[in-house]
């Protein structure tokens, strides 16, 4: 891995903001971020990687290759949480390896806006219709992880209709706005889009590093959580993303040539859920407990990515 872009990575504002929110917890100070203002900063990352998104496919030509990436993403996010599960069941209850394996099949859309930002830096376009391959590769590993909790698990288990786990998926806040701001900057013309430009795009950076001090603030809360659960979790939460992005930034090159849409298919299989995923779980799979995957997706998973794994798989993709 390059050092110097490592090093970059490591001097990002935004993730130093990120350490801060972390340091503000261990340290015990009354630093916070309202809820409010914190679900706000989240809705507006989400709307702007949207609208840039269907803006950037307006202005591109319909291909098989979007075709092919989009039935790639979908494959990555059914298969990773069929293998891992395999590998928690060793260990961990039904529920808790089905959670677990959901999640991390799953993708994370602040990992992904992260990611978008890393790019930036490093002066890298990707297609817009990424935007649209991380939306569908949300709900397949969900409706995965609940299929094989149900196969395995008890037989007075919990009867869940997959039908009601699909549209949970789809209808999830993030998801549904990160759509839906995809479709309207795919109707909206170039000049209407010039129109909100200062808010979609100038004030960007500003707000994801506001973002990742709450999830500083946030990951820090929850790390006793996390020291409480074992080796096995921990182990598992930092070697399967490597290997997961690592993995899919090399098969990423059947599919497209594209630097920049391989790095995003490498960070969307690294990345964990902890947003879609908890919600969807507490109706499908009550037993799980959200104390392990939860700390697992957003203490060590999400921190690992932008630190280490934005590099890593640039790299690799390089």
């Amino acid at each position: 891995m390059n050092l110097n872009l490592l090093m970059d990575n490591l001097t990002n504002p935004a993730l130093l903001f990120f350490v801060l929110g972390v340091l503000a917890v261990r340290l015990k100070s009354d630093l916070e971020i309202p809820a409010n203002t914190s679900k706000f900063i989240s809705l507006y990352l989400l709307f702007s990687i949207g609208f840039k998104g269907g803006q950037e496919l307006a202005h591109s030509q319909f291909t098989w290759e979007i075709v092919w990436a989009v039935l790639f993403g979908i494959a990555v996010a059914s298969v990773i949480p069929v293998y891992t599960f395999f590998i928690l069941k060793r260990k961990l209850s039904v529920d808790d390896s089905g959670a677990i394996a959901a999640a991390y099949g799953s993708v994370s859309a602040v990992t992904f806006v992260t990611a978008v930002s890393f790019l930036e830096i490093q002066q890298v376009n990707f297609d817009g219709h990424m935007v649209a391959v991380m939306a569908l590769m949300e709900a397949p590993a969900i409706i995965i992880g609940v299929m094989l909790i149900r196969f395995y698990g008890e037989k007075d288990a919990i009867k869940i209709k997959v039908r009601s786990i699909v549209k949970h998926s789809f209808t999830n806040g993030s998801v549904f706005l990160i759509v839906g701001s995809l479709i309207i900057g795919l109707l909206a013309n170039e000049q209407q889009a010039q129109g909100i430009k200062p808010f979609t795009t100038d004030i960007f950076k500003g707000f994801l590093a506001i973002f990742l001090l709450d999830m500083g603030i946030v990951s820090g809360k929850r790390l006793k959580d996390f020291l409480n659960s074992g080796r096995f979790t921990a182990a598992f939460a930092i070697l399967i993303p490597l290997i997961n992005g690592c993995v899919v930034a090399l098969l990423s090159g059947l599919v497209t040539d594209d630097e920049g849409n391989r790095f995003i298919f490498a960070v969307l299989a690294a990345s964990a859920s902890y947003i879609a995923v908890p919600a969807a779980m507490k109706i499908a799979a009550p037993k799980a407990n959200p104390g392990l995957f939860l700390p697992m997706a957003l203490v060590v998973t999400f921190p690992l990515n932008i630190t280490i794994g934005l590099p890593l798989y640039f790299s690799i993709i390089n």
